[in-house]
């Protein structure tokens, strides 16, 4: 059985992390070096760097301190924010990132996602989705989640896998940064509609949060939670720890 994976985000603004609630209210946390390095060396699986405000800007995707955070970490990468074009993903890969995740961008251009499968395979291709409910749909929303587009979100999903996205990151702004758990009715109808991993972001609280995630959905491959690690509320060894006392595969 696969081990399931635990992932910081790194959430960057102006070469910091920072971490809101509901995607708002964002603050200053530490340097994304720093950061990455610690969760390096501390057990993480993956790491997640975001720069939350390249696409609301209409800027390309800061590489300088991208590529620090690439030569300090040695798990595997996955950068998103200001991707719209095959050559973004390109200069993102060179910077170090071994996968790349495309939001606004996608929606936009739909085909980048298949362009992108083509060129550098659906491994290094992560659609990132951030939801929220209006009207009791799921709506995907864009530019960090500022801007509303009607798209229904499962239909989304099916139709990126479709088109050769090799992973989701499922972003719920309803539970983001709230603590109290992970969406699991929006998680378990997203896995219910694609064959990919899906990892499941917003919400984490607690240790407990995640064993109830991989309990309760099997079928989600991984978490992903910023506050609590960024905070020292949570080790990831001992979450991990918890992870095999109760059953659930972990990488020790």
């Amino acid at each position: 059985m696969l081990t399931k994976r635990i992932i910081p985000c790194l959430d960057v603004r102006d070469g910091r992390v920072v971490k809101g609630k509901n995607f708002k209210g964002l603050s200053d946390v530490a340097s994304p070096v720093d950061l990455g390095s610690f969760y390096s060396e501390c057990g993480a699986d993956e790491l997640v760097f975001y720069d939350i405000t390249a696409s609301a800007e209409g800027r390309r995707l800061f590489t300088q301190i991208l590529t620090e955070v690439a030569s300090k970490i040695f798990i595997p990468l996955t950068v998103g924010g200001g991707i719209n074009t095959l050559e973004d993903f390109g200069r993102v890969l060179k910077c170090g990132a071994d996968k790349v995740s495309v939001n606004s961008g996608a929606i936009k251009d739909p085909q980048l996602i298949l362009e992108a499968a083509k060129r550098y395979g659906s491994q290094c291709v992560v659609l990132s989705a951030d939801v929220k409910r209006v009207d009791g749909s799921y709506h995907v929303f864009a530019k960090g989640g500022r801007e509303d587009t009607g798209l229904d979100a499962v239909e989304w999903i099916k139709r990126g896998e479709s088109l050769g996205a090799g992973e989701i990151v499922l972003n719920s702004i309803d539970t983001d940064g709230v603590k109290q758990g992970f969406d699991h009715q929006m998680l378990s109808d997203v896995c219910g509609s694609v064959s990919i991993p899906v990892i499941a972001s917003g919400g984490a609280g607690c240790i407990e949060d995640f064993i109830e995630l991989f309990k309760e959905l099997p079928f989600v491959d991984a978490g992903l939670a910023a506050s609590i690690f960024h905070y020292g509320e949570v080790s990831i060894a001992d979450l991990k720890k918890v992870m095999a006392a109760n059953g659930i595969p972990a990488r020790l």
